[in-house]
């Protein structure tokens, strides 16, 4: 419950620990949530300690629970920014199992917790409130807690720029844009791509780092353009560069976001993806998780492909048709302006804020 103005202390004096994503504050888990608000509201932080006090802290899903979990000097208020849907994975999920005692081996973790679901629990139970991205996960969570807010990415550093010509490049160019480590989601279009290459020349962009690790963030690197190529052909890539990264978005002609919905992981996965597109007035088709589900219900359209001939029968449709595509990309950039601009943002932090006594002044 949100407390009177007259009961609230001012935000800007509190002394408040930060436990990000990365120490650079480069992450997109940090310039797009937390850091991003504090800088708009021009509030100090620290990289928390927990051997000092606090008003606030704010943790990442970088923290290491068996620390935070057991926090109580000084009566400090914790945020957990919990946006992964990791309490919907299976208990008998064997990787899940062995994630505490990875993390535990590799540093991450202080204290040995070999049930990593009863840790994340307990950070949730600990938390004071936690910060979530679907509704999925905000139903799973409230078991543990009873403040629970639903908050997306702030897009509007990266989004510098929007698609204005939707003329169909020759090649058509499809753009995947993503993490590395989920490149083999592309995989769900390899046999639509050679159907529709017997008509269209089709190029695929991904936008993306050009290595990672498949363990722990630090073991096994790997190449990503080879992977993609192990998948697809005429593969197209691009680094992800925040200065550059619009122009090559906006420079293609269609996005994908093809994911496994077998992988609970994945099919809990937010809207993120698809806002960060269509804030750029890009075109989407997009696998159906609820999420890119309703964010397309409430957008006013349906470019979400179940299967093999959904993808094939969208792809070769907006292909095919200038107008649909930029029809698809305006309604989506509007509904993204209406629902998710940078003021809506910061007020639903501002609500966070609120519900632990504290208030942006």
């Amino acid at each position: 419950m949100i407390l009177s103005s007259m009961q609230l202390k001012n935000l800007q004096h509190a002394r408040i620990g930060y436990v990000p994503m990365s120490n650079s504050l480069n992450s997109p888990g940090d310039k797009r949530r937390f850091a991003y608000y504090a800088s708009k509201r021009n509030l100090t932080f620290e990289i928390a300690d927990p051997l000092r006090k606090y008003d606030l802290i704010v943790l990442t899903q970088n923290a290491d629970l068996s620390i935070w979990s057991q926090y109580e000097r000084g009566g400090a208020k914790i945020i957990y920014d919990f946006i992964d849907s990791y309490l919907a994975l299976a208990k008998v999920n064997i990787k899940g199992w062995m994630r505490g005692f990875a993390k535990y081996l590799s540093g991450k973790s202080r204290y040995l917790k070999l049930n990593h679901w009863k840790a994340l629990e307990e950070m949730c139970s600990r938390a004071d409130a936690v910060v979530c991205s679907t509704q999925e996960q905000r139903s799973d969570i409230l078991k543990f807690c009873s403040n629970v807010h639903i908050i997306l990415d702030a897009h509007m550093g990266v989004a510098r720029n929007a698609k204005i010509e939707f003329g169909a490049s020759r090649p058509f160019r499809l753009v995947w844009e993503g993490l590395p480590q989920n490149i083999g989601s592309l995989q769900i279009l390899g046999f639509v791509l050679n159907r529709l290459r017997t008509q269209y020349p089709i190029e695929i962009h991904i936008v993306t780092d050009p290595y990672y690790y498949k363990y722990l963030g630090k073991y096994g690197k790997t190449n990503t353009l080879s992977e993609a190529e192990k998948i697809l052909s005429d593969v197209h890539f691009h680094e992800w560069k925040e200065e550059d990264f619009a122009d090559i978005i906006c420079s293609c002609d269609l996005a994908v976001i093809p994911l496994n919905l077998n992988d609970t992981f994945a099919y809990g996965k937010p809207e993120n993806k698809l806002l960060l597109f269509w804030r750029m007035a890009m075109p989407v088709v997009t696998s159906p998780t609820p999420a890119y589900v309703r964010a397309m219900r409430l957008a006013g359209m349906n470019y979400t492909a179940r299967n093999e001939a959904d993808w094939l029968s969208m792809l070769e449709s907006l292909i095919g048709d200038a107008t649909a595509r930029e029809q698809a990309g305006l309604m989506g950039k509007a509904y993204v302006e209406s629902e998710f601009s940078e003021a809506i943002f910061l007020a639903r932090w501002d609500t966070v804020f609120e519900s632990l006594g504290w208030q942006y002044q």
